[in-house]
């Protein structure tokens, strides 16, 4: 296959997984939607005009024309309606697990992602250090054969991929040949603590200098049990790492040039497949599903936080409705939720211009 047919190959695979994340999510409302009896006016995949759609029974089923998202649209939603089948008037916690099942599906359909990519290893890394490389760092810190890693300037390690995490924050603000970290470890049942522990580093070809882990980790057969532990860990590791980042920029820990719209994602996902296609086109499939795989937990976790106009905003007002056993009037709600999808377009607007800088002056 020619290097541009495998081009258009591949940014036909990242559409396609791009329209699966929105469909699982917005078919985990629809789904839990008729369990509940909630009558589905429209189900949409795609936002904009009509490309084409078709009725079957109460729901009309639609394709639109721009690919940045869906909606599963539910009778009484958004207002008042006389429907006994009306999202409104269905018990509260059949409304909260219908505003839920979005998110869930998000996360569930990483973990599935993620055991396609981990069942094409054969052996799993562990954070249990196996021996060390020549003139290891780690080992003249006192850090010995067995040891098992369990935190990095206090970021719990519980697989590899934590691991390569707490390295790559740690190695943020290198400014030398070598560095400190607080490393943690776990030999039998006893905690040792490594406390500004110096490790090497080594520059990388953008300039930027990385921790060397000069160890190498003990790894793990793959069976059919250890390959769905594996999907599992991992996808709650990248989940904890959507969590770090989050909090990195609300702190301000990173800056706006950290962030990425949907402009700024398809030029990772084009980078990553091109990377990829230098070994093989295998190798760039994968790496277009890793990203989507992190786009589908980022989403699954940021639609469930408790803002307005998402769908956590919305799981705040039933749980609030459980509780004091009377619903906040809709209308008050409904000017929540306004506010919030305002500031979430300005925010969105403000990302893609940087996005859209970034490329054009090659930050």
């Amino acid at each position: 296959m020619s290097t541009v047919l495998q081009g258009v190959a591949l940014g036909v695979i990242g559409v396609l997984l791009f329209g699966l994340i929105i469909f699982i999510h917005e078919f985990g409302h629809f789904f839990t939607a008729k369990l509940s009896g909630v009558r589905v006016n429209e189900f949409a995949l795609g936002m904009g005009p009509k490309l084409f759609s078709f009725t079957r029974g109460e729901t009309t089923y639609a394709l639109r024309l721009l690919p940045i998202g869906g909606f599963c649209a539910m009778e009484g939603e958004d207002e008042t309606s006389e429907d006994p089948r009306a999202f409104g008037n269905r018990p509260v916690w059949q409304r909260m697990i219908v505003v839920a099942a979005g998110g869930i599906m998000n996360i569930l359909l990483a973990v599935v992602l993620m055991m396609i990519l981990r069942g094409q290893d054969s052996i799993y890394a562990t954070p249990q250090i196996a021996k060390f490389a020549e003139n290891s760092a780690f080992e003249q810190a006192g850090v010995q054969v067995g040891d098992v890693i369990t935190s990095i300037n206090d970021y719990k390690v519980y697989t590899d991929q934590d691991l390569s995490f707490a390295l790559s924050m740690a190695s943020m603000d290198i400014a030398g040949d070598q560095a400190e970290i607080d490393l943690e470890v776990r030999r039998g049942k006893e905690r040792i603590r490594f406390d500004d522990m110096l490790v090497n580093t080594v520059e990388l070809d953008d300039g930027t200098r990385h921790i060397v882990l000069d160890i190498y980790v003990a790894g793990r057969k793959k069976t059919v049990f250890t390959l769905i532990g594996k999907a599992f860990s991992d996808t709650v590791s990248t989940a904890r790492m959507v969590f770090k980042s989050l909090l990195g920029l609300i702190t301000g820990q990173f800056g706006l040039n950290e962030m990425a719209g949907p402009v700024g994602t398809a030029q990772a996902v084009t980078q990553v497949a091109s990377q990829g296609l230098k070994q093989s086109f295998g190798a760039a499939v994968n790496n277009i599903l890793y990203i989507m795989l992190i786009i589908s937990v980022n989403l699954g976790i940021v639609n469930l936080l408790p803002l307005p106009a998402l769908d956590g905003g919305r799981l705040v007002f039933l749980i609030v409705e459980a509780i004091f056993r009377k619903p906040i009037p809709q209308k008050y709600e409904g000017w929540v939720h306004a506010a919030g999808l305002v500031l979430l377009l300005g925010l969105m607007l403000v990302v893609t211009f940087n996005d859209v800088w970034r490329i054009i002056s090659g930050g």
